[in-house]
């Protein structure tokens, strides 16, 4: 299995769909993506990362229509030399990866990441990819550490779930490229994450480790909770 050193040893090129359209309902009328962590937005943050990442050769960034001037300026100020494009989402987070993958050039891996993660780290991604070699897809999760139980529609407990076997699914997602843009352009399902298109189609998608700290800003209390891990990182 080749490790990240030796996917660009041998001119593999990787891109990446960072992907932050969403509404940020649960963020009481704050857009999140442009919320400030640490002095800078939780956007500047999360590409950032990808843009310092030596593995990245490429970065694609999907935000809302009402956010591509903002998002424009914000690459501007920073001049992030790998994002090579900033394209509208759709109405869902899969039609907004969709709209992400079709500029992506000449890729042979891309990696697909939420915005609202902004603890994201170059080891992070780079782990990912040598993951992806084994099966030519690789997600990152943690173990979940509650009991999990299953309900019925009348919430009466119908069965208590392995806990050993059950993982707490992130992002960032890696893929081979024809194979997550096959499974984008063949299914229209509704789907909650990437890989679950690939796994439909038959692939083996493996699970590497992530991080508990790799958290999805969706409230104030994670925002909250994102500034006291990041500070965490520069102490």
């Amino acid at each position: 299995m080749l490790n990240s050193s030796e996917i660009m040893a041998k001119k593999e090129k990787v891109g990446a769909v960072i992907v932050a359209a969403g509404s940020s309902r649960r963020m009481e009328g704050e857009d999140k993506i442009f919320s400030l962590v640490n002095k800078r937005t939780l956007l500047a943050r999360t590409i950032g990362i990808f843009q310092e990442c030596s593995v990245i050769d490429q970065i694609v960034v999907v935000l809302s229509p009402a956010n591509i001037e903002r998002g424009r300026r914000l690459a501007g100020r920073y001049k992030w030399s790998k994002v090579t494009e900033i394209c509208s989402g759709g109405e869902r987070r899969q039609d907004s990866v969709k709209n992400g993958l079709a500029f992506i050039q000449s890729c042979d891996w891309v990696v697909i990441h939420d915005g609202a993660r902004p603890l994201i780290s170059s080891d992070l991604i780079e782990r990912g990819l040598e993951a992806a070699r084994e099966t030519g897809a690789a997600i990152a999760g943690v173990p979940v550490t509650d009991t999990i139980k299953a309900v019925d529609d009348k919430q009466i407990i119908v069965n208590t779930l392995e806990r050993q076997f059950l993982w707490s699914i992130q992002t960032p997602q890696i893929f081979r490229f024809g194979i997550i843009n096959e499974a984008y352009r063949e299914n229209r399902e509704d789907v909650t994450d990437d890989a679950s298109l690939v796994e439909k189609m038959g692939h083996k998608v493996k699970i590497y480790p992530g991080s508990y700290d790799n958290i999805k800003v969706t409230t104030r209390g994670d925002l909250v909770l994102a500034k006291m891990l990041m500070r965490k990182l520069t102490v």
